[in-house]
């Protein structure tokens, strides 16, 4: 039922942090002065149970301030063992002790365990994942923005069974909002933030083959949505879903659109107000003020934007998540009732899927950057900073390397550095993967799917696809816990093992949006 183009869902991390003990405010009206809202899906059995966990740490901890701000980072099948070679790749990139180096993730002061499972999977998918985390509930895999009582591919099973996500009740309090991601932004994660729908592969009207004429697909309802004046701003990819069929791509002119309804959705945005803008590469990117009131959405690629090694070899082309990420917190800082924003690193989880650990890492040391710049823009006094992932990959590292041994390099240990022998006599990555693509591979015309000989193979060229065990079409997601980090006002609240769409009550209830049991 999930495909790579869905892209699974799992993650895992953390060491957990005691919150200090606080005078109990529970109760006490957020200081922000925002009554708080009791959402649409408040009656689901999932939300309640998570709404009387997060509610039983306010009475015991306090609400520790309220956040005027809120900022959720989620980096796409980033799951501890990404976490930890990636801090690994970081610091040997730069110079220095990889093993030692801290990321800007690590710094975070209170951190915690996400359970990622969904309604219906123990290994679940980014659309479940994701509005678990923006609406506070579990529902089925593959579905956006519905309870579990809707049905997958059944577009009228949705009917009456929405939810009220954390942007649509910031957009209704009057804040600023915005999404940015590297990949389509009409992707299952951004998409949870205003979308839903009961297949998150309806992303055009094209995929809506056989539906009922009322069932809207993704990019359709972005363009439609309805709360208060909408997002501020919207950074991704996917220009195709917004185009026409007949409408040239502007970048990539032989191609496309994929829209079959006659309507170019970038032209419905302008034509909202002369304050909202279409851009669509750097130049369009560098020529907005972002300290105006503009409303922006930039839209890179026709579908999603490049890995970051990749981008960093085009010159001038488009912008990385880090400055995406000091553009969006430059335009919602305007608003002085505060806002909410989703920053996804969302090409971790499709370089995992192609069991290609350099790109996979690459991409989280972006993702890490641009944490790193939200926290030099922001102060934890009045922003609540969450940074998180959907679910994890079968990414492990392994065997007994020396300190220092490159993370994409093959197993040199052994008290004399001799290699730390397997019983094939072959060498072996740190690095590998449970299952994926490369566990059988084409010798002539014959599929082979014994272990490769890498004694003479580059293992950390960028292409390089880390071995995989059981052999797929494409490597799947993990379902070990993920890791949660946090600081800001209501980051005490995270702590232990906790069940992944508490993340929204904790940050409905800290920034006062969402009202108390």
């Amino acid at each position: 039922m999930i495909s790579v183009r869905t892209s699974l869902v799992a993650l895992m991390l953390g060491s957990v942090a005691i919150a200090c003990a606080l005078p109990s405010i529970s109760g006490a009206a957020p200081p922000t002065g925002r009554a708080g809202a009791t959402p649409l899906q408040s009656q689901d059995a999932y939300y309640q149970r998570a709404a009387a966990s997060i509610d039983a740490r306010v009475r015991e901890r306090g609400l520790n301030g309220n956040a005027k701000n809120v900022i959720l980072f989620v980096g796409d099948g980033m799951g501890v063992s990404t976490i930890t070679a990636a801090r690994i790749y970081a610091g040997q990139k730069r110079g220095v002790d990889g093993e030692s180096y801290t990321l800007a993730m690590d710094t975070l002061p209170y951190s915690a365990f996400s359970k990622t499972y969904s309604h219906n999977f123990q290994v679940a998918d980014s659309a479940a994942t994701a509005t678990a985390m923006t609406a506070g509930l579990k529902n089925n895999s593959g579905m956006l923005g519905v309870t579990s009582e809707a049905a997958y591919g059944n577009c009228p099973s949705a009917q009456g069974r929405g939810t009220d996500t954390l942007f649509e009740l910031a957009e209704r309090a009057g804040l600023a909002t915005g999404l940015v991601s590297t990949t389509r932004i009409t992707h299952a994660t951004p998409a949870a933030a205003y979308a839903e729908s009961a297949k998150r592969d309806w992303e055009s009207d094209a995929d809506l083959k056989g539906e009922p004429g009322n069932c809207r697909d993704i990019a359709r309802q972005l363009i439609e949505w309805p709360e208060g004046d909408g997002f501020d701003l919207v950074l991704g990819g996917g220009r195709s879903v917004f185009l026409r069929e007949d409408q040239a791509d502007p970048e990539e002119t032989p191609k496309k659109g994929a829209r079959k309804d006659g309507r170019d959705l970038t032209a419905e945005w302008t034509k909202k107000s002369a304050d909202h803008v279409y851009i669509f590469d750097r130049k369009g990117f560098d020529a907005v003020d972002w300290r105006s009131n503009k409303k922006v959405l930039g839209l890179f690629e026709r579908s999603h934007m490049q890995f970051e090694l990749d981008r960093a070899a085009d010159k001038g082309g488009e912008p990385s998540l880090a400055e995406l990420t000091r553009a969006a917190i430059t335009r919602l800082s305007q608003d002085k009732d505060g806002y909410v924003l989703m920053v996804e690193g969302g090409r971790i989880d499709h370089a995992h899927h192609g069991v290609n650990a350099a790109r996979a890492l690459e991409d989280t040391d972006a993702f890490d950057l641009a944490i790193k710049e939200a926290l030099a823009m922001t102060s934890a006094k009045d922003t609540l900073i969450v940074v998180t992932a959907d679910h994890s990959h079968t990414l492990s590292m392994s065997g007994y390397p020396m300190r220092g041994n490159p993370i994409l390099g093959k197993v040199v240990g052994g008290p004399g550095g001799e290699g730390d022998g397997a019983l094939d006599g072959k060498p072996y990555t740190t690095l590998s993967y449970a299952n994926g693509a490369s566990a059988c591979r084409l010798e002539g015309t014959t599929q082979v799917c014994t272990r490769q000989d890498l004694s003479s193979v580059d293992t950390t060229a960028k292409d390089f696809r880390q071995p995989s065990l059981v052999p797929m079409m494409a490597e799947t997601h993990g379902g070990e816990d993920v890791a949660i980090f946090a600081s800001g006002p209501g980051a005490h609240l995270f702590s232990g093992v906790m069940e992944q769409n508490e993340i929204f009550h904790v940050m409905g209830r800290s920034s006062g949006l969402v009202a108390g049991p």
